[in-house]
């Protein structure tokens, strides 16, 4: 690991200004994603800026929707009764993640940022466009099982973010709020904030040198207060999805009059689907439906040789999911 210094920021201002006079610095709050990429050797910041002082918490209903601040715990949020009551899948994505040791330290902020699990960005001993751009990825002929299948290109397979909180963000329509160097504030949906890989692995998100994330809001909807996150993973403890699906329905006399899809676990983005989610509206909420929709979510999969298998599983997770919402 390499020598940096630290300082705590009193201020979102003074902690901005800190990585706008040093690029090579970084946020930290509960620092369960960072240290793992630092003692990877994956990043090596010159300065930490402790923002935990800062702030960015609450869990609160507002005219918008529930907003939750960025420095609040993943097991606090996943927790709160309202989460609870009127976003379940927001909560079951939070307490289906990580060890609960981990969810009590771990922040909202740090989880949305989290980087890619793919094996060959975490060895420094392969190459990586995404860890050194124009280097290769291994992965297309490699070891690609657990990596994404929606959203890739011939430059990065890998998944972008690899958590479940994103998903049930990018479901339910939420929206960050980001805040810069010079106070100024702006809304970024959860859907525009990841980037694609393209030509350009190694850019995932659209935040600006020292932006901070401030806080999540995610409006008041009858298809998120039922709603369901499915994961399934290798192994029932603390693991990464293989795939998710995180949905919500609003049905009325047996018809679906609007729906929420998105898939965790095979896009290289959290993966929202509007495709299924309009082979959905003003369908039976039935089998039948539910198969055609996860036909339309994997319409547009480019498996690979070992991660092909995700087609035939995420269509499975997503009906699974849907049938658990609708009651069928």
């Amino acid at each position: 690991m390499n020598d940096f210094s630290y300082t705590q920021a009193g201020t979102a201002k003074e902690a901005t200004g800190r990585l706008k006079d040093q690029p090579q610095a970084a946020y930290i709050a509960g620092g369960t994603t960072l240290l793992d990429l630092m003692k990877a050797n994956l990043t090596e910041p010159s300065m930490l800026v402790d923002i935990t002082r800062l702030p960015f918490k609450g869990i609160e209903q507002t005219k918008d929707g529930l907003r939750i601040g960025a420095l609040e715990n993943m097991n606090a949020v996943g927790e709160h009764p309202l989460v609870k009551s009127q976003y379940p899948a927001v909560s079951e994505s939070l307490l289906l993640a990580a060890s609960p040791q981990l969810r009590n330290m771990a922040s909202i902020g740090g989880n949305i940022l989290q980087r890619t699990r793919c094996g060959y960005f975490r060895d420094p001993a392969f190459p990586c466009n995404k860890r050194v751009p124009g280097s290769g990825c291994p992965a297309l002929t490699g070891d690609n099982h657990n990596l994404a299948i929606l959203g890739v290109s011939d430059a990065c397979i890998a998944n972008a973010y690899p958590g479940d909180l994103s998903v049930a963000l990018a479901a339910f329509d939420a929206v960050l709020t980001l805040e810069n160097a010079r106070g100024k504030q702006r809304q970024v949906p959860v859907t525009e904030f990841y980037l694609l890989p393209g030509t350009t692995p190694h850019k995932e998100n659209v935040l600006e040198p020292g932006e901070l994330i401030v806080a999540v809001t995610i409006p008041t909807a009858a298809h998120a207060q039922r709603s369901t996150y499915l994961k399934v993973r290798e192994r029932a403890s603390y693991a990464y999805a293989l795939a998710s699906a995180a949905v919500g329905l609003d049905v009325q006399g047996g018809t679906i009059r609007s729906a929420r899809v998105a898939l965790g676990g095979v896009g290289a983005q959290p993966w929202r689907s509007r495709q299924a989610e309009k082979a959905l509206v003003g369908q039976p909420a039935t089998e039948a439906t539910f198969k055609a929709a996860a036909a339309a979510a994997l319409q547009e999969a480019k498996p690979r040789e070992h991660n092909a298998y995700k087609v035939e599983l995420a269509q499975n997770t997503l009906v699974r999911a849907l049938q658990q919402v609708a009651g069928v």
